[in-house]
């Protein structure tokens, strides 16, 4: 890379984790870093074609297989028959999916949290991780 080039986290923790960064890998970076949402690996090839067309869905898919694998980049399965993807976040959160619109809202509750670590000793076990998906629609103004 560059000096002075401006790099993404996921670019960073690629070359840190000894990832060969092809142009096509780095604009696939790029793009999932400036991801505000969750995209599927379709909406990155969208995304990531209209910077270089020369990008195939192939190599996007077998990209995300790659930095999921070096644990750059979180799958998850919303329910709705598509894998969606963000960069493993620094922080813990968790997920209120919209089953209407498909649109996911992070979030973080202190109370969820301790709940979970006191369930996980009520059975006897030191919680370690943990992923909590709820699932709802917009609530009708009264």
């Amino acid at each position: 890379m560059e000096q002075g080039e401006n790099v993404t986290r996921i670019e960073k923790l690629c070359v840190d984790k000894g990832l060969r960064m092809t142009e096509q890998r780095r604009i696939i970076a790029r793009v999932l870093s400036d991801a505000a949402d969750h995209p599927d690996a379709e909406e990155l090839y969208r995304r990531a074609a209209a910077l270089d067309p020369h990008i195939s869905i192939a190599t996007v898919y077998r990209t995300v297989k790659l930095f999921e694998d070096a644990g750059i980049l979180e799958r998850h399965d919303f329910r709705d028959g598509r894998s969606r993807y963000e960069e493993i976040p620094e922080s813990h959160h968790d997920h209120l999916i919209d089953v209407h619109s498909g649109s996911v809202i992070e979030f973080r509750n202190e109370e969820i949290e301790r709940l979970q670590r006191r369930v996980a000793e009520e059975l006897g076990f030191e919680l370690i991780d943990h992923r909590l998906e709820l699932y709802g629609v917009p609530r009708k103004p009264r």
